[in-house]
């Protein structure tokens, strides 16, 4: 199949779609092999470059968002208000689970130093991070990782955007 063809489609998919799309569903859908579908989403997300949308990838998984650039027109549009503020803790938490994931509870607070359970219930609430899954250890503490809202929330198209650690932090 010719690359604008693919692309095209491709960007229908990822358009009406309520949620992220998984590769498998797009290999199924279109009836390609992966290497083609990567080829035409990576030139789909070259081509949003500087425009309204961006094309988000965490995994396997693809959806087309707004701009963070955008988002104040997009929501006066809409009539919502922009979203509160994070907490100076949440942020410190979310910046933790983005930069370790997938890290346990115990883990944000052993960086923190202190008990993080509100700013971590606050970064759920708000979707911003998912539980992922358990650690395979006495009690079974989740672990925690990053969503697509938080890529949305930060404006990245996927998680190696993120600005590397300084190297005393690292």
């Amino acid at each position: 199949m010719e690359l604008s063809g693919l692309k095209s489609i491709l960007e229908a998919l990822l358009f009406v779609a309520d949620r992220p799309l998984e590769m498998q569903q797009l290999e199924r859908v279109t009836g390609l092999e992966s290497s083609e579908i990567e080829e035409a989403l990576a030139a789909l997300a070259q081509e949003y470059q500087g425009r309204g949308l961006r094309l988000q990838r965490q995994g396997d998984a693809f959806q087309v968002v707004t701009a963070v650039e955008v988002a104040p027109f997009v929501e006066r549009l809409l009539g919502v208000a922009g979203g509160s503020r994070l907490s100076q803790a949440a942020l410190e938490s979310l910046a933790i689970i983005a930069y370790k994931q997938p890290i346990t509870r115990a883990g944000v607070e052993a960086v923190r130093g202190v008990n993080s359970d509100r700013s971590i219930a606050t970064l759920l609430a708000r979707g911003l991070v998912a539980e992922v899954g358990r650690l395979e250890t006495a009690g079974r503490p989740v672990l925690l990782a990053t969503t697509f809202d938080f890529l949305q929330h930060v404006g990245l198209e996927r998680l190696e955007d993120l600005p590397p650690l300084p190297e005393p932090l690292a």
